[in-house]
Protein backbone atom coordinates (compact mmCIF):
# COMPACT_ATOMS: atom_id res chain seq x y z
CA UNK A 1 0.00 0.00 0.00
CA UNK A 2 1.46 3.68 -0.66
CA UNK A 3 1.12 6.40 1.78
CA UNK A 4 -2.45 7.93 0.24
CA UNK A 5 -4.12 4.47 0.55
CA UNK A 6 -3.43 5.06 4.02
CA UNK A 7 -4.25 7.64 4.89
CA UNK A 8 -7.66 7.17 2.80
CA UNK A 9 -7.99 4.61 4.96
CA UNK A 10 -7.37 6.18 8.38
CA UNK A 11 -9.61 9.33 7.43
CA UNK A 12 -12.44 7.38 6.56
CA UNK A 13 -12.23 5.42 10.22
CA UNK A 14 -11.77 8.84 11.92
CA UNK A 15 -14.88 10.42 9.81
CA UNK A 16 -17.02 7.36 11.53
CA UNK A 17 -15.44 7.55 14.78
CA UNK A 18 -16.38 11.37 14.53
CA UNK A 19 -19.90 11.15 13.54
CA UNK A 20 -20.60 8.11 15.83
CA UNK A 21 -21.69 6.06 12.59
CA UNK A 22 -20.59 3.10 10.93
CA UNK A 23 -19.28 1.39 7.54
CA UNK A 24 -19.52 -1.70 6.36
CA UNK A 25 -16.17 -2.31 5.48
CA UNK A 26 -13.19 -0.84 4.36
CA UNK A 27 -13.16 -0.01 0.47
CA UNK A 28 -11.24 -2.80 -1.54
CA UNK A 29 -8.49 0.02 -2.69
CA UNK A 30 -7.59 1.12 0.69
CA UNK A 31 -8.02 -2.24 2.73
CA UNK A 32 -4.59 -3.87 4.68
CA UNK A 33 -3.48 -7.22 3.55
CA UNK A 34 -1.81 -8.00 6.22
CA UNK A 35 -0.87 -7.13 9.85
CA UNK A 36 1.68 -4.56 9.38
CA UNK A 37 -0.76 -2.51 6.77
CA UNK A 38 -3.20 -2.84 9.33
CA UNK A 39 -1.07 -1.05 12.07
CA UNK A 40 0.26 1.59 9.75
CA UNK A 41 -3.65 2.55 9.04
CA UNK A 42 -4.29 2.57 13.46
CA UNK A 43 -1.33 4.56 13.81
CA UNK A 44 -2.58 7.06 11.55
CA UNK A 45 -6.09 7.05 12.71
CA UNK A 46 -4.88 7.67 16.60
CA UNK A 47 -2.37 10.31 16.35
CA UNK A 48 -4.85 12.22 14.03
CA UNK A 49 -6.91 12.36 16.91
CA UNK A 50 -4.40 13.58 19.65
CA UNK A 51 -1.88 16.55 20.56
CA UNK A 52 -0.57 14.63 23.48
CA UNK A 53 2.21 11.72 23.48
CA UNK A 54 0.47 8.41 22.95
CA UNK A 55 -1.53 7.20 26.69
CA UNK A 56 -0.68 3.52 25.88
CA UNK A 57 -2.19 -0.19 24.57
CA UNK A 58 -4.52 -2.19 25.08
CA UNK A 59 -4.67 -5.84 24.17
CA UNK A 60 -8.18 -7.19 22.39
CA UNK A 61 -9.09 -10.97 21.98
CA UNK A 62 -6.73 -12.83 24.73
CA UNK A 63 -9.71 -14.98 25.75
CA UNK A 64 -10.54 -18.35 23.49
CA UNK A 65 -14.06 -16.87 23.62
CA UNK A 66 -13.82 -13.20 23.08
CA UNK A 67 -10.95 -14.93 19.86
CA UNK A 68 -14.25 -17.12 18.19
CA UNK A 69 -16.12 -13.87 18.93
CA UNK A 70 -14.61 -11.73 16.21
CA UNK A 71 -13.37 -13.94 14.18
CA UNK A 72 -10.00 -14.48 15.02
CA UNK A 73 -7.17 -16.66 16.17
CA UNK A 74 -5.37 -14.75 18.38
CA UNK A 75 -4.86 -10.89 20.20
CA UNK A 76 -4.56 -7.71 18.45
CA UNK A 77 -2.97 -4.31 19.70
CA UNK A 78 -4.73 -0.95 19.98
CA UNK A 79 -3.75 2.54 21.03
CA UNK A 80 -4.83 4.55 23.80
CA UNK A 81 -5.21 8.68 23.55
CA UNK A 82 -5.04 10.66 26.26
CA UNK A 83 -8.30 12.60 25.05
CA UNK A 84 -10.17 9.33 25.21
CA UNK A 85 -9.15 7.99 29.44
CA UNK A 86 -10.88 8.78 32.80
CA UNK A 87 -9.75 9.01 36.06
CA UNK A 88 -11.78 6.54 38.10
CA UNK A 89 -15.00 8.46 39.48
CA UNK A 90 -15.40 9.90 35.93
CA UNK A 91 -17.96 9.81 33.66
CA UNK A 92 -17.91 8.58 29.79
CA UNK A 93 -20.59 9.48 27.30
CA UNK A 94 -22.49 6.66 26.05
CA UNK A 95 -23.24 8.20 22.49
CA UNK A 96 -23.94 6.30 19.70
CA UNK A 97 -21.71 3.22 21.19
CA UNK A 98 -22.44 -0.08 18.81
CA UNK A 99 -20.84 -3.03 21.87
CA UNK A 100 -22.58 -1.56 24.47
CA UNK A 101 -20.06 -3.52 26.99
CA UNK A 102 -17.91 -2.94 29.72
CA UNK A 103 -14.30 -4.80 30.48
CA UNK A 104 -12.49 -5.01 33.98
CA UNK A 105 -9.09 -5.18 33.38
CA UNK A 106 -5.10 -5.14 34.32
CA UNK A 107 -3.54 -2.45 33.37
CA UNK A 108 -0.03 -2.07 33.77
CA UNK A 109 2.17 1.23 33.46
CA UNK A 110 5.90 1.00 32.23
CA UNK A 111 8.61 2.71 34.29
CA UNK A 112 11.50 2.08 31.65
CA UNK A 113 11.53 1.99 27.82
CA UNK A 114 11.49 -1.45 26.22
CA UNK A 115 12.87 -0.41 22.77
CA UNK A 116 12.43 -3.37 20.19
CA UNK A 117 15.11 -5.54 19.28
CA UNK A 118 15.43 -8.92 17.71
CA UNK A 119 15.36 -11.21 20.57
CA UNK A 120 12.17 -11.48 22.47
CA UNK A 121 11.60 -9.92 25.62
CA UNK A 122 11.31 -12.66 28.72
CA UNK A 123 8.41 -11.51 31.16
CA UNK A 124 11.35 -11.39 33.26
CA UNK A 125 12.66 -8.51 31.40
CA UNK A 126 9.03 -6.67 31.34
CA UNK A 127 8.37 -6.71 34.30
CA UNK A 128 11.15 -5.03 35.59
CA UNK A 129 9.96 -2.03 33.45
CA UNK A 130 6.70 -2.15 34.97
CA UNK A 131 6.45 0.55 37.82
CA UNK A 132 2.75 0.28 38.54
CA UNK A 133 -0.46 -2.24 38.23
CA UNK A 134 -3.60 -0.53 38.02
CA UNK A 135 -7.53 -1.66 37.82
CA UNK A 136 -9.65 -0.44 34.72
CA UNK A 137 -12.59 -0.03 32.93
CA UNK A 138 -12.35 -0.28 29.10
CA UNK A 139 -15.63 0.57 27.38
CA UNK A 140 -14.68 -0.32 23.70
CA UNK A 141 -16.30 0.05 20.38
CA UNK A 142 -16.12 0.08 16.71
CA UNK A 143 -16.47 1.67 13.32
CA UNK A 144 -17.59 -1.56 12.08
CA UNK A 145 -21.63 -2.29 11.84
CA UNK A 146 -20.46 -5.94 11.61
CA UNK A 147 -17.25 -6.05 13.88
CA UNK A 148 -17.76 -10.03 13.82
CA UNK A 149 -17.28 -10.83 10.48
CA UNK A 150 -14.65 -7.77 9.04
CA UNK A 151 -11.77 -9.87 10.16
CA UNK A 152 -8.12 -9.29 12.50
CA UNK A 153 -6.53 -6.72 9.97
CA UNK A 154 -9.42 -4.71 9.23
CA UNK A 155 -10.28 -4.61 13.14
CA UNK A 156 -6.39 -3.78 13.84
CA UNK A 157 -7.12 -0.74 11.34
CA UNK A 158 -10.32 0.45 13.64
CA UNK A 159 -7.47 0.56 16.34
CA UNK A 160 -8.55 -2.86 17.77
CA UNK A 161 -11.84 -0.95 18.86
CA UNK A 162 -9.92 1.25 21.43
CA UNK A 163 -12.57 3.77 22.43
CA UNK A 164 -12.61 5.23 25.81
CA UNK A 165 -10.81 4.11 29.14
CA UNK A 166 -11.10 4.31 33.25
CA UNK A 167 -8.05 3.71 35.46
CA UNK A 168 -8.10 3.72 38.75
CA UNK A 169 -5.09 4.55 41.55
CA UNK A 170 -2.06 2.25 41.51
CA UNK A 171 -2.55 -1.41 43.74
CA UNK A 172 -0.21 -2.11 46.30
CA UNK A 173 3.20 -3.41 44.96
CA UNK A 174 2.74 -6.74 46.58
CA UNK A 175 0.77 -7.44 43.46
CA UNK A 176 4.55 -8.16 42.39
CA UNK A 177 4.44 -11.35 44.31
CA UNK A 178 0.62 -12.55 43.89
CA UNK A 179 -0.38 -15.34 41.64
CA UNK A 180 -2.37 -12.82 39.08
CA UNK A 181 -3.56 -15.57 36.73
CA UNK A 182 -5.36 -16.66 39.63
CA UNK A 183 -6.72 -13.45 40.78
CA UNK A 184 -10.46 -13.37 40.49
CA UNK A 185 -11.75 -9.40 39.94
CA UNK A 186 -15.57 -8.62 39.92
CA UNK A 187 -17.29 -6.82 38.06
CA UNK A 188 -20.36 -4.61 38.94
CA UNK A 189 -23.17 -2.33 38.02
CA UNK A 190 -25.58 -1.01 39.73
CA UNK A 191 -28.77 -2.92 40.14
CA UNK A 192 -27.38 -6.08 37.98
CA UNK A 193 -25.97 -9.39 39.32
CA UNK A 194 -22.16 -9.59 39.86
CA UNK A 195 -20.23 -10.93 37.33
CA UNK A 196 -16.64 -12.73 38.47
CA UNK A 197 -13.81 -13.28 36.55
CA UNK A 198 -10.25 -14.38 36.75
CA UNK A 199 -6.74 -13.31 35.96
CA UNK A 200 -6.25 -16.86 33.73
CA UNK A 201 -8.78 -15.24 31.63
CA UNK A 202 -6.31 -13.33 29.22
CA UNK A 203 -3.88 -15.41 27.30
CA UNK A 204 -3.33 -17.33 30.59
CA UNK A 205 -2.18 -14.66 32.91
CA UNK A 206 -1.71 -10.72 32.71
CA UNK A 207 1.96 -11.34 32.81
CA UNK A 208 2.16 -13.06 29.47
CA UNK A 209 -0.58 -10.89 28.02
CA UNK A 210 1.81 -7.88 28.87
CA UNK A 211 4.95 -9.90 27.73
CA UNK A 212 3.02 -10.74 24.55
CA UNK A 213 2.14 -6.57 23.85
CA UNK A 214 6.00 -5.56 24.27
CA UNK A 215 6.64 -8.40 21.76
CA UNK A 216 4.28 -7.21 19.21
CA UNK A 217 5.21 -3.51 19.34
CA UNK A 218 9.28 -5.15 19.15
CA UNK A 219 8.50 -6.72 15.93
CA UNK A 220 6.63 -3.55 15.04
CA UNK A 221 9.80 -1.46 15.28
CA UNK A 222 7.81 0.19 18.56
CA UNK A 223 9.27 0.61 22.01
CA UNK A 224 7.08 0.78 24.49
CA UNK A 225 7.80 4.36 26.59
CA UNK A 226 7.97 4.77 30.29
CA UNK A 227 5.17 6.01 31.55
CA UNK A 228 2.86 4.53 29.13
CA UNK A 229 -0.31 2.32 30.29
CA UNK A 230 -0.82 -1.33 28.76
CA UNK A 231 -4.37 -2.92 28.92
CA UNK A 232 -4.27 -6.72 29.01
CA UNK A 233 -7.73 -7.61 28.22
CA UNK A 234 -11.34 -8.11 30.29
CA UNK A 235 -10.90 -10.73 32.65
CA UNK A 236 -14.81 -11.45 32.52
CA UNK A 237 -17.09 -11.86 29.93
CA UNK A 238 -17.65 -8.14 28.98
CA UNK A 239 -20.63 -6.58 30.56
CA UNK A 240 -23.98 -5.40 29.06
CA UNK A 241 -24.01 -1.42 29.69
CA UNK A 242 -26.53 1.41 28.83
CA UNK A 243 -26.41 5.30 29.48
CA UNK A 244 -26.30 5.96 33.30
CA UNK A 245 -24.87 2.66 34.61
CA UNK A 246 -22.28 3.01 37.40
CA UNK A 247 -19.43 0.82 36.53
CA UNK A 248 -17.09 -0.85 39.45
CA UNK A 249 -13.63 -3.07 38.99
CA UNK A 250 -13.43 -4.41 42.44
CA UNK A 251 -10.25 -5.84 42.54
CA UNK A 252 -10.33 -6.99 46.38
CA UNK A 253 -7.41 -5.68 48.37
CA UNK A 254 -5.84 -4.24 45.65
CA UNK A 255 -8.02 -1.71 44.95
CA UNK A 256 -11.15 -0.55 42.51
CA UNK A 257 -12.12 1.76 39.87
CA UNK A 258 -15.40 2.77 39.04
CA UNK A 259 -17.08 4.96 35.73
CA UNK A 260 -20.46 6.95 35.08
CA UNK A 261 -21.90 6.02 31.47
CA UNK A 262 -23.82 9.35 30.70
Amino acid sequence: MDRIDLSIAAGLLRDHWHANTRLQHLPEACAPATRTEAYAIQERVAMGETAAPLYGWKIAATSVAGQKHIGVNGPLAGRYIAERVVKSGGHIPFGNNHMKVAEIEFAFRLGKDLPPRDDLYTEDEVFAAVASLHPAIEIPDSRYDRFEVVGAEALIADNACAHWLCVGEAMPQTWRSMALAAFAPVGRITGKADVQGKGSNVLGSPRIAMTWLINELSSLGITGHAGETVTTGTCLVPMAITAGDHVTGDFGNLGSVEVRIE
